[in-house]
């Protein structure tokens, strides 16, 4: 029910105007009906968590998180650009501080001790995210508060309690968190990491070294594909956790995802247009690629199911004087909590990296007028897989070469697939990347 003591503060069409101009608000395309305050915990220094109920025309709602403040007379509904507001949740974690509402409690959380972070830390907000908010503390701690809440356990916290308790070195450990915990919902709001200074992203370091440095940049590519094999082989370690106890897959699963993917090629095959250059290579060959889809899909089969970091490509990735670091296990945006959270294998994280690869040698021609050396992506997804097949415990994998090569097939397949129509919607002139993956599908034997 609404809290009247915020919601008679609060104004509600600047706050519908606000929330709506935010780069992580997820509804632009819809019309927003009202938005209402329905859960709020004052914290100190007069900080408030607020969950805001955004309200559609069409009966649906989202639920967003947003911390205010009334500073100078006025509200600040983005209160976390204040140093002073953003400590006050950091000081929280450290005390392990319960905050009870009247629907339920705000529950901050922290693992091992916490940094100094002295009488005047530089605090800042990191500018250029899209989905979330993330708060550096001192270049010591880095906070991402989530904005748009769904019920459950979100996977960042998941996987990273899961790996940093397993001490796994290629991750930014988990050094705290906050939650709450309700009648009608329970949710994660944030996480707190250690800092990871000097990083450059994988996606920006291929942009810049697969033309002026391509041998340097593969040799590291060798090194992520060995810490992508460890943290496979660390998130089964488990066989007691439901939640992370591999699975042996069923033929059912495999079937549907042969019909999912199936489907999805006939919907985008029917609608490619004519005339356009880039799509000569695959124009009219929809059923010859259902049909190499059906005989990998005979081929392809075992290996287990994990958890998997489930959004896995070089933007994921910081490369740092201590080796790769990845980052950013929530999983796909579009998919739902229960979908992210789902166990699949470990060749999926595997397909989406390589395609990856083809995205950065593409992206260096398209965006700064570069080339890459001809041979770069192959050499590109040899050097990461020998890596990966070296260090990855091979229970996890279908039984025989054969068998690996057509899964890892399949789930390329199903993301160039996916590529392709999200080109077509809103890049028209990368088509040629997702194009290039379908026809290597279909040349290889």
């Amino acid at each position: 029910m609404p809290m009247p003591d915020l919601t008679q503060r609060l104004d509600e069409e600047q706050l519908r105007d606000w929330l709506s101009q935010q780069r992580w608000y997820a509804s632009k395309t819809r019309e927003l009906s009202g938005i209402e305050i329905v859960e709020e915990a004052e914290l100190d220094g007069g900080l408030v968590l607020v969950f805001a109920q955004a309200r559609f025309a069409t009966g649906i709602y989202d639920l967003y998180q947003l911390a205010v403040a009334f500073d100078g007379g006025g509200v600040n509904f983005d209160a976390l650009t204040v140093p002073g507001h953003a400590l006050t949740l950091l000081r929280k974690m450290e005390n392990s501080d319960e905050v009870p509402t009247a629907e339920g409690r705000f529950s901050f959380r922290h693992v091992g001790r916490l940094p100094e972070l002295g009488a005047d830390p530089d605090v800042h907000p990191v500018q250029q995210e899209q989905s979330n908010s993330s708060i550096i503390f001192g270049d010591q701690l880095v906070m991402k508060i989530f904005r748009k809440i769904e019920p459950g356990i979100n996977p960042e916290l998941e996987l990273l309690r899961f790996l940093t308790m397993r001490e796994y070195p290629n991750i930014a450990a988990l050094r705290g968190w906050y939650e709450y915990e309700g009648a009608s919902l329970s949710a994660t709001l944030a996480v707190a990491q250690e800092f990871v200074p000097q990083a450059v992203d994988g996606w920006t370091l291929a942009l810049e070294e697969a033309t002026s440095d391509p041998d340097r940049f593969l040799d590291r590519l060798a090194a992520l594909g060995a810490a992508t094999a460890e943290m496979h082989n660390t998130l089964a370690t488990d066989s007691d956790d439901p939640a992370f106890s591999p699975e042996e897959p069923s033929a059912e699963a495999f079937l549907l995802l042969r019909a999912t993917i199936d489907e999805e090629i006939e919907h985008i095959f029917l609608r490619l247009p004519d005339g356009n250059e880039r799509l000569a290579p695959i124009l009219g060959r929809g059923s010859e690629v259902r049909e190499r889809l059906a005989v990998r899909s005979q081929i392809g089969v075992g290996g287990k199911h994990i958890r998997i970091h489930g959004d896995y490509h070089l933007g994921q990735t910081l490369s740092t004087p201590r080796g790769w670091v990845i980052i950013d296990f929530e999983g796909e945006p579009a998919r739902s909590l229960p979908e992210r959270r789902a166990k699949r294998p470990a060749l999926r994280d595997v397909a989406s990296m390589l395609r990856s690869f083809a995205y950065a040698a593409s992206a260096i021609s398209v965006q700064r007028g570069l080339r890459v050396p001809g041979d770069f992506e192959e050499r590109a997804r040899e050097r990461f897989l020998e890596a990966y097949f070296e260090h990855v415990d091979h229970a996890l994998l279908p039984p025989g070469q054969q068998a690996i090569d057509s899964v890892l097939a399949i789930y390329e397949l199903e993301k160039a697939i996916y590529e392709l129509g999200y080109e077509l919607n809103n890049r028209p002139d990368w088509v040629q990347i997702p194009v290039a993956g379908i026809a290597r599908l279909l040349e290889e034997d």
